[in-house]
């Protein structure tokens, strides 16, 4: 894709709508790039104004929510072994994983699991599964939803109006940073959560 057809797609009529698209698909599918598609537009909103940094951030938002809500509606009417990919190995794993979270604390692992892609999928489908109350589930994943989109989008835009040489080198930029801080985030949890594991055997 040229810089120009880039430029084109993230400022154009559709750019919101297709970034809705992406963060949706994202709460299914790890490989969508929802973060990279808000972060992107928040870098375009602060360069070139197509689009309000504040219509950015409703919309992913919104898109975050709904994604994060079907996933815990197939829970709760599916479980967590209906379908053979839910029975692999990983996603047992993950699941028996989010199982302990949820019991330590609802709002914690919904606030944290939004920034960790498959956690994510996996937290809100065994949310479901494990009948957290629909009201509490819903109000908590849609602040949430809305911190990362705001997080995402800002990062886009600070970037964004640091780096010079036009719209199209801020956001390769604001990308790229958004894409190193999601992987530190990633590793620090991961290594949080094997610290507790090994702090509960020792116990």
């Amino acid at each position: 894709m040229t810089s120009d057809a880039l430029l084109e797609m993230l400022t154009g009529p559709w750019g919101l709508a297709a970034m809705a698209l992406l963060v949706l698909g994202d709460a299914f599918l790890v490989v969508v790039p929802g973060e990279i598609a808000v972060t992107a537009m928040g870098a375009a909103a602060a360069v070139h104004g197509s689009a309000p940094l504040g219509a950015v951030i409703v919309v992913a938002s919104a898109a975050a929510w709904c994604g994060d809500a079907c996933c815990y509606l197939i829970g709760r009417l599916v479980g967590t072994d209906r379908w053979p990919w839910m029975r692999t190995a990983r996603v047992q794993t993950a699941f028996a994983w989010a199982r302990r979270r949820l019991r330590q604390g609802t709002a914690t692992v919904l606030f944290t699991a939004r920034f960790v892609p498959f956690a994510r999928l996996a937290v809100n489908v065994v949310a479901g599964a494990s009948g957290v109350r629909p009201g509490r589930y819903l109000c908590l994943a849609a602040i949430a939803a809305t911190g990362w989109a705001v997080y995402q989008a800002v990062v886009g835009a600070i970037v964004a109006s640091i780096v010079p040489g036009g719209p199209v080198p801020a956001i390769v930029v604001s990308v790229a940073v958004a894409v190193g801080l999601g992987m530190l985030v990633d590793a620090v949890t991961t290594r949080r959560s094997r610290s507790s594991r090994s702090v509960r055997r020792s116990g």
